[in-house]
């Protein structure tokens, strides 16, 4: 958790070439592929970096995303945005699909529904979002994911379909 300052901020950061990120994918199953990234063995994709995450845990279907929550982040209402909430909630809820997956097979979500149960803050801490399958077929996948705060209160849900396709076609 950042101290508040007096005058503007600045934030620096950088990302990896996405293509790098891009060459791993099919080339093993959804679960070594994010089991790597969290070991820091292929780098986490640029979205992480974009938002501040910090890293992620993996098993198979079930993956968290975890992110302390500053000031960038905020609204003009002085909480964190809900775009970057949804951005949370989709990735626990798309890496939860790929960790089930096979190599040779990718997923695109298809839909996101997004609830906001309590405004987050920086007095909200280290956030953890994680996903669970609730149902996985042969073409879609349906999972979903919460967010709480660092002592565990649930700030917001969602669910999120997945269509799964062999890639190359």
């Amino acid at each position: 958790m950042s101290e508040p300052q007096d005058g503007p901020r600045t934030r620096t950061f950088s990302w990896p070439d996405p293509a790098e990120i891009s060459a791993h994918v099919g080339t093993t199953s959804g679960l070594e592929m994010l089991q790597a990234m969290a070991a820091g063995k292929i780098p986490a994709p640029p979205i992480l970096q974009l938002v501040g995450g910090t890293g992620i845990e993996v098993e198979e279907g079930s993956v968290t995303v975890i992110m302390p929550v500053q000031e960038f982040h905020y609204n003009p209402l002085g909480t964190v945005h809900g775009g970057v909430i949804a951005t949370l909630l989709d990735t626990a809820a798309g890496c939860t699909v790929h960790s089930t997956l096979p190599a040779g097979t990718g997923y695109t979500s298809l839909d996101l529904n997004t609830r906001f149960i309590k405004p987050v803050t920086v007095k909200s801490g280290e956030l953890r979002c994680t996903g669970q399958i609730i149902s996985r077929g042969r073409r879609t996948a349906v999972a979903e994911a919460r967010l709480v705060d660092e002592r565990g209160t649930l700030l917001a849900h969602a669910t999120s379909t997945c269509l799964i396709f062999e890639l190359g076609q």
